[in-house]
């Protein structure tokens, strides 16, 4: 049986054998912990990118936007038109796909995103809203390729690890945590949400020049952080304690006993940029306001190991995203 959440990558390698018809204007096709296609069209490249928000009710428009608006910008592109589709379970109120495309099309205009079309149905056998958003953004020149990481690349990744499902689990799961934690902190944790945009730092780190950048989503930084090291054929060497984490993102964790580095990451980009230039890339972000650590970095052997106090150990890959426990008490 399929865990929730992603499907494994070894089926996903599969899938990869029935792509239709081969096109020469494809720049970047499927593949494990690629974000995005790109397509030529002469003097610019066509990105796009699809993702769906299943996990999330509350501010589910809001996700959709920046979710798939994050794939495009781990390319170099700024995202420019958006699809959506919005399945509503049986019985829904009329105001709820009302209230979803307003929070679509509030979160577009910030972003400079026209909505270009999609669909809209009530679908059976669903317990809740599913919106599935299909991104396009343009650039000139070749995108920044996700598969690019080279081996001694220093891995660096922006603001704290499981924003988005700290966000949705605050926002989720409201009473249950007042009456534990208090008012206060879970506004904290469902504000979150607002740092869940990774375009302006893909912007600047795409400025300064990098090999590859990913976003993290479902299976959070440990998951991202294996399909980067999957798309580019390299092994990682991660250094757990030095994974930047919000005191509510900790003890959210601890008391529904998730692991931090396996919860939804929206929020944080990774990034391989070389070793000499690693610092001063933390530096120029942190100029613009962004938080950023250097956490690991790309290995020519194929292995995937974490140091702990000082030793190297395994550092498996996530069977499914921790948010999925919560969910299904």
């Amino acid at each position: 049986m399929l865990p929730a959440g992603k499907v494994p990558s070894e089926i996903l390698e599969k899938l990869f054998r029935t792509l239709g018809s081969e096109d020469e204007r494809v720049l970047v096709g499927p593949g494990i912990g690629i974000d995005f296609a790109a397509i030529s069209f002469g003097d610019k490249v066509v990105v796009a990118s699809t993702d769906p928000i299943t996990g999330a009710v509350e501010d589910i428009g809001f996700y959709a936007v920046h979710v798939n608006a994050n794939d495009i910008a781990v390319s170099g592109a700024r995202p420019r038109w958006f699809l959506v589709t919005i399945l509503l379970p049986e019985n829904s109120d009329e105001e709820l796909p009302v209230r979803i495309m307003r929070d679509i099309d509030r979160e577009a205009k910030k972003l400079g995103i026209s909505i270009v079309g999609g669909h809209t149905e009530v679908t059976p056998g669903l317990d809740r809203p599913i919106v599935v958003g299909t991104m396009l953004g343009e650039k000139e020149g070749n995108p920044i390729r996700p598969n690019n990481a080279k081996p001694g690349d220093a891995i660096v990744m922006t603001k704290w690890a499981g924003l988005e499902g700290t966000s949705i689990i605050a926002r989720e799961n409201r009473k249950e945590l007042e009456d534990v934690f208090g008012r206060d902190f879970v506004e904290r944790a469902a504000s979150l949400l607002d740092y869940i945009s990774i375009v302006p730092e893909a912007i600047v780190a795409a400025e300064f020049g990098v090999n590859a950048m990913h976003d993290p989503t479902e299976g959070g930084i440990a998951n991202g952080l294996h399909e980067m090291a999957d798309s580019s054929g390299l092994g990682i060497r991660v250094y757990p304690e030095k994974i930047p984490i919000r005191k509510e993102t900790m003890a959210i964790c601890k008391f529904y006993d998730l692991n931090p580095l396996a919860l939804l990451g929206s929020g944080s980009l990774l990034i391989a940029v070389k070793r000499d230039h690693a610092r001063a890339l933390v530096e120029r972000l942190a100029s613009r306001g962004i938080n950023a650590a250097v956490i690991g970095e790309f290995l020519a052997e194929k292995k995937r190991v974490a140091v702990v106090n000082g030793e190297e150990r395994p550092f498996p890959r996530p069977r499914s995203d921790e948010l999925w426990k919560v969910f299904k008490r």
